[in-house]
């Protein structure tokens, strides 16, 4: 305890040379859309140099890099949420009874390597100081909701004998933790509900704050006494668990962890404005502790103005990774929304010509001022004019495009759910109309299209009536906001598609 609490001591602004972070190595837990963890390490790879792991625990995945790799870490556009782990246990045996089983986890908490995790840590504040400040949000907003979790559309849904036993805490020493929430409902949550994320994004934009780096102007302590200007680092621990052989609940992991991590380092308990979170995840025997690294939850980067069922940015970059764009390819979203697919596109493979289209005025509205919001924020960066984006958006029918035969190479879209828009009776009717309006509009043998849908029956139901048209290549299942959905990527087939046609 006295190794690592010196090492905690000595932690705070300047502290550890930059030169000396920079040698280090850090392995990165990355929360990704889940299905999409392939996709995550293919891009890690391109983009890192670095080989990724993807965890049994889906919607996670690892990778090891130099410290001074994180900036470019950041920048990944297939990560929701960052942290540095601190120390995985691939086959953690816990006591039968509660007691003891929490009681290993006090335990375990001087046993655990803090030195350069904590080092990381702080390098990564250092690198966010040099930013310009972001606004302030809401400190009451779910800090830890998708720490450990992955976008918060998957657990239960590929979990159904251990989802009932899923729960998440977010608690620190000296206080009462709330009621653990069951995950099958809650995949992000950490002490509350999670509600659908495509019927919520519109509500709060701080909704899914991550702090673990919001006070870091705060001093750690630096073992003098006599200097009384040093700040006690504020902290949280976040317990994200899975599994149906616990003895003991999120909560009380939490709990005990956090209280045990107080002593430790002699930091200070605050479960809103924190300077520090750990996490604690534990799926079944696996047990995973890591220390937060973002503020806020990466898929946000791009939204500015939300609508009932704006998409994440990084599934949206998954869906479009997964169809494989190339230079010069004309890709369209005929049912945008507020653009959260096309704005992706746009911004990651600006060599190919986006369009955007909506029949609701509203959604179109949505998705142009989203689209001048990105534009002001190029603005911001460049010293000179921006270029713009290769993007634009128009009102249309979906099932009459304005747009040529065979004249697109790829349709990226998230299709009606019949929920929120929509209805599933009107699916019936919609579906097979849109995939015969897709294959007219898109080039014959080598055009696709990667179509998210939650409504499947519907879906291959239409598509079997079409399939002289489309040919179903892969299918990833994911959840959105805890509906199971998946997304299929079609190719084209070389038959002519008929301007008219009976379906059912």
């Amino acid at each position: 305890m006295a190794e690592a609490g010196g090492d905690a001591g000595s932690l705070g602004p300047g502290a550890a040379a930059a030169g000396e972070c920079a040698e280090l190595a850090a392995v990165i837990g990355a929360t990704v859309p889940t299905g999409f963890e392939v996709m995550a390490a293919e891009e890690v790879q391109e983009k890192l140099g670095s080989a990724s792991r993807i965890s049994r625990d889906r919607g996670k995945i690892y990778f090891e890099v130099p410290a001074r790799g994180l900036p470019q870490v950041h920048r990944l556009r297939s990560v929701d949420n960052l942290f540095v782990v601190v120390q995985e246990f691939k086959d953690y045996q816990f006591k039968e009874t509660k007691e003891d089983a929490l009681k290993d986890l006090e335990d375990l908490v001087k046993k655990l390597p803090w030195t350069d995790p904590l080092k990381i840590w702080e390098l990564n504040n250092s690198l966010k100081k040099k930013k310009t400040k972001r606004k302030k949000h809401n400190p009451q907003s779910t800090a830890g909701k998708e720490k450990l979790n992955n976008d918060g559309e998957e657990k239960g849904a590929d979990q159904k004998d251990a989802k009932k036993e899923e729960d998440s805490a977010q608690d620190t020493a000296g206080v009462e933790p709330a009621d653990g929430q069951d995950t099958e409902k809650t995949p992000e949550v950490a002490s509350q509900n999670e509600e659908e994320e495509e019927d919520n994004n519109e509500q709060s934009d701080a909704k899914d704050e991550l702090q673990a780096g919001a006070g870091t102007e705060t001093k750690a302590p630096d073992g003098r006494a006599s200097d009384r200007e040093a700040k006690v680092l504020k902290f949280r621990v976040t317990c994200n668990r899975a599994g149906d052989k616990h003895s003991f609940t999120s909560n009380e992991a939490a709990r005990d962890f956090g209280g045990a991590v107080q002593e430790h380092f002699q930091w200070k308990a605050d479960m809103t404005n924190f300077d520090v979170e750990v996490l604690l995840n534990i799926h079944n025997n696996e047990v995973v502790v890591g220390i937060a690294l973002t503020e806020e939850s990466l898929h946000r980067r791009n939204i500015t103005h939300f609508g009932p069922t704006t998409l994440r940015s990084t599934l949206a970059y998954g869906m479009l990774r997964l169809c494989d764009p190339q230079p010069t390819d004309i890709i369209v979203d005929p049912m945008c929304g507020t653009g959260a697919i096309p704005i992706e596109g746009a911004t990651e493979w600006p060599s190919c010509y986006h369009i955007a289209g909506d029949n609701n005025p509203q959604a179109v509205k949505r998705a142009a001022n989203n689209i001048c919001s990105l534009l002001k924020k190029n603005e911001n960066k460049e010293s000179t004019a921006s270029p713009g984006i290769p993007l634009d958006i128009i009102q249309w029918d979906i099932c009459n495009l304005p747009l040529r035969t065979g004249s697109v190479d790829i349709i990226v879209s998230d299709m009606p759910f019949g929920k929120r828009i929509g209805s599933k009776k009107k699916n019936w009717d919609l579906y097979p109309a849109c995939l015969l309006e897709m294959g007219r509009i898109c080039t014959p043998g080598t055009g696709r299209a990667v179509l998210l849908t939650q409504d499947k029956k519907c879906f291959a139901k239409a598509l079997s009536r079409l399939g002289h048209i489309w040919r179903r290549a892969q299918t990833v299942w994911v959840n959105v906001g805890g509906l199971h959905a998946a997304v299929y990527l079609l190719r084209r087939t070389w038959e002519r598609a008929e301007e008219k046609r009976s379906f059912w």
